[in-house]
């Protein structure tokens, strides 16, 4: 469904799970996908059940984030992708992105890769799950900032009928190139879903961050 008003996203709920972010380790913000809720990407937060996490889970307007496929032109997904960046900015606003990290499924992890992008710096850990960078093949990846060895976790099937695995590899080599330490894992015929392999190694990066 298009969006019909400038700035869908302002004012949907946040729901949240674990202590609050000024007293919490680390803060995962946790990014849906097409026709989920937050509600249901919490459910990973359980999954993975790391100590001292604030998760952080936005819902997006009529349960998605932008209307076309993430490989259509940038500008037949706005206004949804930039309301959708100024959600996360606002979560991640008076905290330390040291001690922050995206995590996203699908349509979630798609623009949580291309926020970081955007707002490349170091983060505490950047997931990726059946994403990857928005735009049509062919887009500038120009993108400014360093992630200064932030660890990136990247996980895909090899046919996923959603995502192109050149475009996982392409995600992955943009981040190399700005300077993340990624971990890029494509599975055999796997489909558009999460495997007990990809939590396993997203619960790693997590424990590992101090």
């Amino acid at each position: 469904m298009a969006h019909t008003t400038p700035d869908p996203h302002a004012g949907q709920p946040v729901r949240t799970r674990g202590p609050r972010p000024a007293d919490a380790r680390l803060t995962m913000i946790l990014v849906h996908g097409r026709g989920a809720t937050a509600e249901s990407i919490l459910m990973l937060a359980d999954e993975l059940d790391v100590a001292d996490v604030a998760w952080l889970a936005p819902q997006a307007a009529d349960n998605t984030w932008y209307p076309y496929s993430f490989l259509a032109p940038i500008a037949q997904n706005e206004p949804g992708i930039t309301s959708a960046m100024d959600v996360i900015s606002g979560l991640i606003r008076g905290l330390d992105a040291r001690r922050v990290g995206l995590l996203g499924f699908s349509q979630g992890a798609c623009l949580s890769m291309e926020y970081a992008a955007r707002h490349a710096q170091r983060y505490a850990a950047l997931a990726g799950l059946s994403g990857g960078l928005i735009g049509p093949p062919g887009t500038p990846r120009n993108y400014a900032g360093a992630f200064d060895a932030t660890p990136v976790f990247l996980g895909c099937s090899d046919v996923d009928a959603h995502v192109p695995v050149e475009r996982v590899h392409e995600t992955a080599d943009v981040c190399r190139r700005m300077g993340a330490d990624v971990d890029e894992r494509i599975y055999p015929r796997m489909g558009h879903t999460v495997n007990a392999d990809e939590l396993d190694a997203v619960r790693a990066l997590l424990r590992a961050s101090r």
